[in-house]
């Protein structure tokens, strides 16, 4: 008996993996319509010129001409765990939701969403919404870093671009040094834990991986910060919201969401592409089980929350990398006030 279990339980561990592996590969060439969709996203209309989609968006407080560098994020979650406490609130804590590879011009899907952590924040929440840019400098200047997963959320975390991270497209393999927010915030004492959700295995999960040596490095000095993936994008969810509930929940988390950038690289990054659509609003209605979890939180009242949602890079035909509006011109959406270009002068 014994016998055979030695030979069993190593041929099922081999069988529950290829079905795992089998079942990722489905998941990611396999169109699975949102139920999220609205009437009307099989039908959307390409505006021709992208500048003119952009410009007619509502929400925006900026132009894009005055986008901000992505990096802004970091500087919005330091200056918000350095901000006194508002009265009535006794901790602070932070998130950033990341779409990748999502475009600017879905905010047009806003009006008929039917959930949405965007809408949430903006008509609920009272929040702001801005242009930022990816690629170094603000379209139509060259690029000085690819418009990629890496770059563009190692400028985000680390708050500085690719002549100082030296990240300058996917698969390089970041030395510690600048150190991101995960590392820094917990190191100086600013928050007892951070957390990095995510599905992409190019972020930490392969010697090749971006952040592969930092994860190496907090688990050698015994940083409180899990770097946790899962296979897909569900999977990111339910690690947010299974450390949302604890009561000693992460105080600063930062997660990517893929259903866009997959979309976009399979059939297309534009609205006149439904499974694009479809993946957006995939995505929106993910963030807005996040935040509603967040809400839900008996110790909610007396936190002070700072809820931003990002994009790292747009995208044109099947790809991203490169220096178009399509691919430049990301977004910031926060709960809180963003400085503009002229405040931060």
């Amino acid at each position: 008996m014994k016998k055979a279990a030695k030979i069993l339980i190593p041929v099922l561990c081999v069988l529950l993996i290829g079905a795992a592996f089998g079942g990722y590969v489905w998941y990611n060439k396999t169109y699975h319509p949102s139920k999220w969709l609205a009437e009307g996203d099989d039908a959307m209309q390409v505006v021709d010129a992208y500048q003119q989609s952009l410009e007619a968006l509502p929400d925006m407080e900026n132009t894009w001409q005055e986008a901000l560098p992505q990096t802004v994020i970091h500087d919005l979650v330091e200056a918000h765990f350095a901000a006194p406490l508002p009265e009535g609130k006794t901790e602070k804590k932070a998130i950033v939701i990341g779409y990748d590879g999502c475009l600017v011009d879905t905010f047009r899907l806003l009006g008929t969403a039917k959930k949405s952590a965007i809408n949430m924040l903006l008509k609920q929440q009272n929040g702001h919404a801005i242009f930022t840019y990816a690629g170094g400098v603000n379209y139509p200047g060259e690029n000085t870093q690819a418009t990629s997963t890496a770059p563009g959320w190692c400028s985000m975390l680390t708050g500085v671009l690719a002549d100082v991270h030296h990240i300058t497209n996917n698969g390089q393999p970041k030395e510690v040094e600048p150190k991101t927010l995960l590392l820094s915030l917990v190191e100086d004492g600013t928050v007892d834990k951070s957390a990095f959700y995510v599905s992409w295995d190019g972020h930490f999960s392969k010697k090749s991986a971006t952040y592969y040596p930092e994860k190496v490095y907090a688990r050698q000095e015994g940083v409180n910060a899990p770097y946790r993936r899962a296979l897909f994008d569900p999977g990111t969810k339910l690690n947010i919201l299974h450390d949302l509930k604890k009561k000693d929940c992460s105080d600063f988390i930062f997660s990517t969401l893929e259903y866009t950038d997959h979309a976009g690289h399979s059939s297309g990054f534009s609205l006149g592409n439904v499974k694009y659509v479809s993946a957006f609003r995939d995505a929106d209605a993910t963030g807005a089980d996040i935040i509603a979890a967040i809400e839900n939180r008996p110790s909610y009242d007396s936190e002070d929350w700072l809820i931003l949602i990002t994009t790292d890079h747009g995208g044109i035909g099947v790809s991203h990398g490169g220096s178009s509006m399509e691919e430049r011109i990301t977004f910031i959406v926060s709960n809180k006030e963003i400085p503009t270009a002229a405040e931060t002068e």
